[in-house]
């Protein structure tokens, strides 16, 4: 039974997601491209917006939301956001990461679905900022959604961004940050301390809250409600590396690791059991 006041689409929405687990899974075993565990960190916020949150999503219509996949390393989340939404066919899906492919291992904006191309991290937000400020200038009413990761803060063209969106009052810009704790060479908090997180984007004039970032429901209410007061929003998602597979979770090796066969079975049948 579901929690009383819990949206009517939450049971659908972890239903996508664990498909959507299963599928990078899949995909990562098939393609032997690794990034699984990052991927399999923002399955939920990937969710929540591409199939509750964002208007016309894989469309080219000027009014659509735009979202951009600032740690453009976990792509293979929102190719399967695509797939699930059937913006993108299973044919084209199964070519991730092959020769000629429009999936590669950082997503290009010759995907439909995909606005932005992305992986260099920093320009993310910089590049949200600009499209923000254009559709406003422009009369729309539409949203850009930009999720980065925690390790991608250690940037400064991230600050540069941060200041310029509170600076224009960029109340349609909504920046989630994907804070798993853990980046190529160790933990965050080793290699740059970001802690208090939604603190150092408030100092900044942003709206920030906190929110359990493999919560449907919790993610939903957040992501659905844009900066008050004319000031941007941040999205502090707190999630596990690797979320889902007991293997994976808050494990360093699984930002890069190749998954075998016999752990891409293990892993199914882990997320299997838990849907």
């Amino acid at each position: 039974m579901a929690p009383m006041n819990e949206p009517a689409d939450a049971g659908r929405l972890r239903r996508s997601a664990a498909a959507m687990r299963k599928r990078i899974i899949e995909q990562s075993l098939a393609s032997n491209v690794g990034h699984v565990g990052s991927a399999l960190s923002i399955v939920e916020t990937v969710v929540v917006l591409f199939e509750s949150v964002m208007r016309e999503p894989g469309t080219r219509g000027p009014a659509r939301d735009r979202f951009i996949l600032g740690k453009g390393h976990a792509s293979l989340a929102l190719y399967c956001a695509l797939r699930e939404r059937g913006i993108v066919d299973e044919e084209t899906f199964r070519t991730f990461a092959g020769d000629g492919s429009l999936l590669g291992v950082h997503p290009e904006v010759f995907l439909p679905g995909v606005d932005v191309s992305t992986g260099s991290l920093g320009q993310g937000l910089s590049i949200g900022c600009g499209l923000a400020l254009g559709m406003r200038e422009r009369g729309l009413d539409s949203r850009v959604f930009a999720l980065l990761s925690d390790a991608e803060c250690n940037e400064g063209q991230v600050w540069e961004a941060a200041m310029f969106a509170a600076h224009h009052g960029l109340s349609n810009l909504t920046a989630i940050v994907d804070l798993n704790g853990l980046q190529a060479m160790g933990r965050t908090k080793d290699v740059i301390d970001l802690d208090a997180m939604a603190s150092r984007w408030a100092a900044f004039g942003w709206d920030a809250v906190e929110v359990d970032g493999h919560d449907v429901a919790a993610l939903g209410a957040t992501l659905s409600a844009p900066g008050t007061s004319g000031r941007p929003k941040m999205v502090v998602a707190r999630t596990l590396l690797g979320k889902g597979v007991s293997f994976m979770e808050d494990r360093i090796e699984w930002h890069y690791r190749n998954l075998t066969p016999e752990l891409a079975a293990q892993a199914l049948a882990e997320i299997g059991a838990g849907s």
